[in-house]
């Protein structure tokens, strides 16, 4: 998808097929991912396998399985590490590349060397903590297996030793040994710099947290180093040269963050995603839509916003939303006139706007760190998303008033009934999911393997498209993004717990109470804070970081949490699909094929757009909390 170096939104992969070296090396590489990948397909599929029997026995045949979740949790942190490592190995790990792409080409080249030892650095400082950590979780034993904890917090020290090596490998086959000495050097010069100014330091008190967590991540995320790597790197540093604490305790925090079981719906979701457009379900709604309203004036943007709409409500991850629906649509709008940076801008504005469609990935994050009703932010979220599809099918409206589809035929009621027939597998599975969440036959994570057994059945029987061939690279992609996200959620939750334990969450609650405003001042301020939040850290970072902190104020405010969980997300939605630095903006140019110039105008509009539906929902808080 990569189209030039400003869509670089991932870690360099470095070629390590095709990279120089020798043959033995490039055979250990195969090997290695082979040894990574297949062992993370088989979770994926064991994950969905267990959670599936514990729903068929509990409401069928009304036998529980008490053993079924401890089994998951076991399973799901080895599937999180290993789904780290191959999305390292990939370069597939979240960064901002924002200023990297700006940067000279040797400047270039230093940055994502950079970005590989970064993760050399952070696994190498972790490795020997998680080997302790794990050892010391062989005192805890599950209560219905009775197996020791080492078994489930084995697989970080096993996981970071398999990055190490990756990234050993991936540095040995770099062509520019300077450039990988430099970007050492400048590790060891940091290091040691932290080191000795470690007296200073530990005098500073809290302002450290301006020096770690602000210059520190900043300066990370700013050069191209993995959003996740930045986190761990900073956090560890804070501990190490601020505090008492051992070093184990960063890697305790992120096995907290990582092993909620709620989480484990994010790699089931991304799979969801993916066979819904492998068994072309998601075509089948948008031929539907587009039958409905292609001969309409701005039609098929509507169709866009609905389909997204419609999307979203099943796969919970919007790279594969807007890959589903963009190569389905674009070459017909293209056909009719329509400007590429104004298909990229609506792309990547339907992004934002479908963020609180159930079951958004953000959605379960924020249920799994705040404690808020996973069932009640499925619920609240269904109305916000309509309500940003308005304000964009407004701007459609105006900007294609006088289109002329002259050549467009009319479809007739028979053509739209067959669309509609076709369609109403596909459409049903949205309600499905909830039915299956509201009526309390499956809980939120185990939600997703209904409608995986129903999308799949589905591509099977009826519309006859399933290709079992795709099947193992489609969990191994599950396995590389979820590892991507979970790293992501571990790290942050280290940076979390440490902002917590110096102070900082009570003196940010004592300056957020104190706003001008009350609750609704408490509410612009968020939104604003998040729109810069979403579009430097993303949305789960941010939300594992500031969702603890802030959702307590909310509610000693008067701010009812799922309104306020919308709020948040919409805003971090914005700001994750504006440019020039949401990478959802440049993630939406890679899926259409479109150059991020060509949107840069047109993107306009639909961001305000966008505001002008969050402040209706700041307003008009019955929109989220209208259904309880």
């Amino acid at each position: 998808m990569q189209l030039d170096a400003q869509l670089d939104l991932t870690l360099p992969s470095a070629s390590l097929e095709t990279a120089a070296g020798p043959s033995r090396l490039r055979a250990f590489d195969r090997a290695l991912g082979r040894m990574i990948e297949i062992p993370a397909a088989i979770l994926v599929g064991l994950e969905i396998v267990v959670l599936l029997a514990g729903v068929v026995s509990r409401y069928l045949l009304h036998r529980p399985l008490v053993w079924s979740d401890e089994l998951a949790s076991i399973l799901f942190l080895w599937l999180a590490m290993l789904g780290t490592v191959i999305a390292y190995r990939r370069g597939e790990h979240m960064r901002m590349t924002a200023f990297v792409g700006m940067a000279s080409p040797r400047a270039r080249a230093f940055l994502e060397t950079l970005a590989i030892v970064s993760g050399l650095v952070l696994v190498g400082l972790l490795l020997e903590p998680a080997v302790e950590f794990a050892i010391e979780e062989s005192w805890v034993h599950t209560p219905a297996l009775d197996l020791a904890n080492t078994w489930r917090a084995a697989a970080l020290p096993v996981g970071f030793a398999l990055m190490l090596a990756t990234a050993v490998v991936r540095l040995v086959q770099e062509s520019d040994w300077r450039l990988t000495g430099a970007a050492l050097l400048l590790g060891a010069c940091a290091a040691a710099g932290l080191a000795v100014l470690s007296p200073t330091l530990i005098g500073l008190g809290n302002l450290n947290l301006m020096v770690f967590f602000v210059l520190g991540v900043g300066g990370l995320v700013f050069s191209g180093v993995p959003i996740a790597f930045a986190f761990g790197l900073s956090t560890f540093a804070y501990i190490a040269l601020t505090t008492d604490a051992p070093s184990m305790v960063v890697v305790g925090r992120m096995d907290e963050g990582m092993s909620h079981l709620i989480l484990l719906a994010v790699p089931l979701f991304v799979f969801l995603g993916l066979l819904i457009e492998m068994t072309g379900m998601a075509r089948a709604m948008v031929g539907f839509l587009a039958s409905l309203l292609g001969h309409v004036r701005g039609g098929l943007h509507y169709v866009l916003v609905g389909a997204m709409y419609l999307v979203s409500g099943i796969s919970g991850s919007k790279a594969a939303d807007m890959a589903a629906v963009a190569p389905v649509l674009f070459p017909e709008m293209k056909a009719r006139g329509a400007k590429e940076g104004d298909l990229v801008a609506l792309l990547a504005t339907t992004g934002a706007q479908t963020e609180t469609i159930p079951p958004s990935i953000v959605l379960i994050t924020i249920g799994s760190v705040t404690g808020v009703s996973i069932t009640a932010l499925f619920t609240g979220g269904l109305l916000p998303g309509l309500v940003l599809a308005l304000t964009l099918c407004a701007l459609v409206w105006w900007r294609y008033r006088r289109e002329d589809l002259r050549h467009v035929a009319r479809p007739s009621g028979r053509v739209i009934g067959r669309a509609f027939l076709v369609a109403i597998p596909a459409l049903a599975l949205p309600f499905v999911i909830r039915f299956a969440v509201v009526e309390g036959i499956a809980t939120a994570t185990e939600v997703s393997t209904i409608g995986i057994v129903y999308a799949a059945l589905a591509g099977l029987l009826i519309y006859r498209q399933f290709d079992w061939r795709r099947l193992y690279p489609m969990l191994v992609t599950t396995a590389t993004l979820s590892g991507a996200i979970l790293l992501i959620i571990g790290a942050a939750t280290g940076m979390a717990w440490a902002l917590t334990q110096s102070g900082f969450s009570q003196t940010l609650a004592e300056v957020m109470k104190g706003l001008p405003g009350g609750a609704l001042g408490f509410l612009f301020v968020s939104a604003a804070a998040f729109i810069v939040l979403g579009s430097v850290l993303e949305g789960i970072p941010a939300i594992v970081l500031f969702g603890p902190l802030l959702f307590p104020i909310a509610r000693a405010v008067g701010v009812h949490e799922v309104h306020y969980a919308m709020v948040v997300i919409l805003a971090m939605g914005i700001g994750l699909f504006a440019p020039p630095f949401g990478v959802g903006y440049y993630a939406a140019c890679a899926i259409s094929r479109i150059h991020p110039d060509a949107g840069m105008r047109p993107i306009v509009g639909y961001i305000l757009a966008l505001l002008v539906g969050l402040l209706v929902i700041i307003l008009v808080p019955w929109f989220s909390i209208g259904f309880f």
